[in-house]
């Protein structure tokens, strides 16, 4: 692994000491489901290799407007410690120019949750980092954080996820998880030079581990 990757690793692992006070309806049943049930270490294997992304961003999430921009780019995830971790690198172009952005997933042994934090190159913040799980081959991590100033719950949701294609959204709600709004939506197909042959996908099947 490349120096700066591992610097990357290392500043993003730092920014993961917290735990939320709150959380929105429906997470803490997958908080509690989590911690009594299954191994989900696997959860993300679908997620490594190398994919063709199509990005929607709603400019204004909270108004009930859906003017947007889009963006096409790739990702590229690689595996960390054997899989409990993986690093997600993002390039994409739209009207506004060049977007590359970071991520980096863990997993809780103890906790049999993952986390999920961003990083944007243009000014290198770390966003709060959401947690969840899996449960029916969909993923649901959650944060609070603040957006124009409100105080806002955060959900990542992966869903659709096949061999070679799957999609996440991340959605915002101000009024405690009872309606989300999307925020960011991203449609992901995997690069044909690195596709697999069809299979199902690791997730999909919970009860079969």
């Amino acid at each position: 692994m490349k120096l700066s990757t591992c610097f990357a690793v290392g500043v993003l692992i730092g920014a993961l000491g917290w735990i939320c006070s709150a959380a929105p309806a429906g997470a803490a049943d997958r908080t509690s489901e989590a911690s009594a049930g299954r191994d989900g270490q696997h959860d993300f294997d679908f997620n490594f290799g190398v994919w063709e992304t199509h990005i929607k961003r709603i400019l204004n999430p909270l108004s009930g407007s859906t003017e947007s921009m889009e963006l096409n780019g790739t990702v590229t995830v690689r595996k960390v410690w054997g899989g409990r971790a993986q690093l997600e690198e993002i390039e994409a172009d739209g009207p506004k120019g060049h977007w590359e952005g970071l991520t980096l997933f863990l997993y809780d042994p103890k906790a049999r949750q993952w986390s999920q934090t961003f990083a944007g190159s243009a000014d290198g913040a770390i966003s709060e980092g959401l947690i969840g799980s899996f449960k029916d081959g969909t993923g649901e991590l959650f944060a609070r954080d603040t957006f124009n100033g409100r105080s806002i719950f955060v959900r990542g949701r992966w869903s659709d996820i096949t061999a070679n294609s799957h999609h996440f959204e991340e959605d915002y709600s101000d009024d405690g998880g009872t309606t989300w709004h999307p925020a960011f939506i991203a449609n992901l197909t995997r690069k044909p030079d690195t596709a697999r042959a069809a299979q199902p996908a690791v997730n999909a099947s919970p009860a079969s581990r």
